[in-house]
Formats: C-alpha cells, sequence, structure tokens
C-alpha cells in the first residue's frame, strides 16, 4: 500500500489556480481530506474560494511536528510559499487524481527546506 493511503500526518498546500489563492492545512488522512476538499465537504475558506487543487504535501512522523510545520508555513510570507510550490511542482500540478483517489509522488530529489 502506499504510504500516502496509510494513516500519516501531512501538511499540505492547495491552490485554486496556479499562482492562485493557497491555504496550508494539516491532516492524518490525506486522501480522505482530498476528497472533503474536491467534493466541497469542508466549509469555509477553501470551498468559498474554489482551492481544490493539491500542488504540495510532505509527510511527518507524528502529528505535532505537522502542526509545528503548518504553524510555520502559515507565517511565511506569500513568495516563500510560492518558491516552495515551484520547486516541488514547477507546474503546478494537481497531485491529487479525484477519479482513482491517487496521490502523485513530488519528485524524488525533491528538498524541503524553511524560507
Amino acid at each position: 500500500m502506499p504510504y500516502w493511503r496509510e494513516k500519516q500526518p501531512c501538511v499540505y498546500i492547495l491552490a485554486s489556480a496556479r499562482d492562485g489563492i493557497l491555504y496550508i492545512g494539516v491532516t492524518s488522512a490525506l486522501v480522505d481530506r482530498m476528497l472533503q476538499h474536491k467534493q466541497g465537504l469542508i466549509e469555509g475558506f477553501t470551498k468559498r474560494y474554489g482551492v481544490r487543487l493539491l500542488v504540495y504535501y510532505e509527510m511527518h512522523e507524528t502529528m505535532d511536528a505537522a502542526i509545528k510545520r503548518e504553524s510555520n508555513m502559515k507565517a511565511w510570507k506569500r513568495a516563500w510559499k510560492v518558491r516552495l510550490i515551484k520547486q516541488a511542482n514547477p507546474e503546478w500540478r494537481d497531485l491529487f487524481d479525484l477519479a482513482t483517489s491517487e496521490v502523485f509522488d513530488l519528485p524524488s530529489d525533491f528538498q524541503a527546506r524553511s524560507f
């Protein structure tokens, strides 16, 4: 079973479009959370602004670590968030396929950095 199908803490970034509105979230079940976002089941910011493209994610060992990373990333300047996305996903591809519930891998040589 691919690692992203298991319950594992994850920080993720959604976008409305390339260089569009961004949203940073945390979850222990990325596939389930993406299904909720894609189907518009989560009320609030992402539903209101159509922020549904998974453009970045990173797995963490613990939920505490994921929550700390999410908090740090939310405090970043927008330019830093965009740079992180462009380094990992230059085409701003949607990394979640709703038809198959598959999360696509980021490049194997990608190393997330703090800005």
